[in-house]
């Protein structure tokens, strides 16, 4: 059966990928004036605020709790209100900072370079994880699927779940004459643009609504916020969605056709996407957005995957402010803090190389 089993994952993508030790972490603690490397941590104190994508929200309990434990005076709050929600109070100046599945558009980036002061935006992937496509269908628990087929699920043209297409897909499958509900997210979500990323790129036209970050047509089932969807599926029959393989749980999970092969979901299989991506061009240096090949027909190579970002000033009017962001983004994208978020979520731990490229750009706070 496809179950989804984060921890397994977990395991097998941290023993995989190796992390940077982070030189400025150690010169920010060598910075203390009593010299103590292991007290420097607790002398930061106050509280940060951030919002956005609640497919993070696994790895911010985790970076919460890990963060929090080594520095007690600090406390993080995170409203896990969905990618558009978190960028727009981030722009607002309601946040110090925001998580998203999306980086900013060059509208957002203007004007969250206004918020900061006119300075340049930090946008840095700290969150690598597959999005998966899960479904809730009696007698069926191993399914594959084209990226053809998926696309016409979700644009409503296949309606029931015996459909040639699928069979096609599935020769040894018992497929029921039951009709299919699509799950889709009814608010303003990154999870939701990677999606439709993907099938817009790798559907060969049985998608034709582009990538959005809000559902684009009638039809299906709308559910608030990654456990809406999850629970959505669940409690249905015949329903299909998609979400952060994270909060899967016992939902089973489709294998999607790449190449000539069928692909699950995996970290390993979703982190070798950033192998092939390329930086968004005419950003600053601090901002690391990515540009993902969705169509791929790479080998062993999961394409509905979420690059997750955490959006930050690089300058702020309270230098208090800015040491509480610069430290925390720091634990986040360092050893521990991709630890953390790969026990927790299952998510791929930074190679080295990238883990690098983010410190630097952390590093440029202040």
């Amino acid at each position: 059966m496809n179950r989804t089993s984060m921890r397994p994952w977990a395991a097998t993508a941290a023993g995989a990928a190796l992390l940077v030790s982070l030189a400025a972490c150690g010169a920010a603690n060598e910075s203390d004036a009593s010299g103590d490397e292991s007290s420097a941590g607790s002398s930061l104190s106050g509280t940060l605020n951030g919002a956005g994508a609640s497919s993070q929200q696994s790895a911010v309990n985790a970076w919460k709790q890990g963060f929090q434990t080594e520095n007690p005076d600090v406390t993080v709050n995170y409203d896990a209100i969905g990618s558009g929600g978190g960028r727009e109070q981030f722009i607002s100046g309601g946040t110090s900072f925001a998580g998203s599945d999306a980086y900013l558009d060059d509208e957002e980036l203007a004007a969250a370079s206004e918020r900061c002061g006119g300075g340049d935006v930090i946008t840095v992937p700290v969150y690598v994880s597959p999005v998966a496509v899960v479904y809730n269908l009696d007698g069926v628990d191993d399914l594959r699927l084209s990226p053809e087929t998926l696309g016409a699920i979700f644009a409503g043209d296949i309606t029931t779940w015996n459909d040639e297409a699928i069979a096609t897909d599935n020769p040894d499958a018992d497929l029921p004459d039951v009709a299919i509900t699509p799950v889709h997210r009814g608010d303003a979500s990154g999870t939701t643009e990677n999606f439709t990323a993907y099938l817009a790129a790798a559907s060969d036209g049985a998608w034709s609504h582009g990538e959005v970050e809000e559902w684009p047509i009638k039809g299906g089932e709308a559910a608030q916020q990654t456990s809406g969807v999850i629970q959505a599926v669940s409690g249905g029959s015949g329903t299909i969605g998609y979400a952060d393989a994270s909060q899967v749980g016992d939902l089973d999970t489709v294998a999607v056709k790449v190449g000539s092969d069928y692909v699950e979901p995996s970290p390993e299989a979703a982190a070798k996407v950033l192998d092939a991506a390329t930086p968004v061009a005419g950003r600053a240096e601090t901002d690391l957005a990515l540009q993902i090949d969705r169509g791929t027909d790479a080998e062993g190579v999961y394409p509905i995957v979420l690059v997750s970002y955490q959006i930050a000033c690089q300058k702020y009017d309270d230098p208090a402010e800015a040491e509480l962001v610069k430290e925390w983004l720091t634990y986040v994208a360092g050893p521990e803090g991709q630890q953390a978020s790969a026990d927790a979520a299952g998510s791929a731990p930074l190679t080295e190389d990238f883990a690098a490229k983010v410190q630097a750009a952390i590093d440029t706070i202040g």
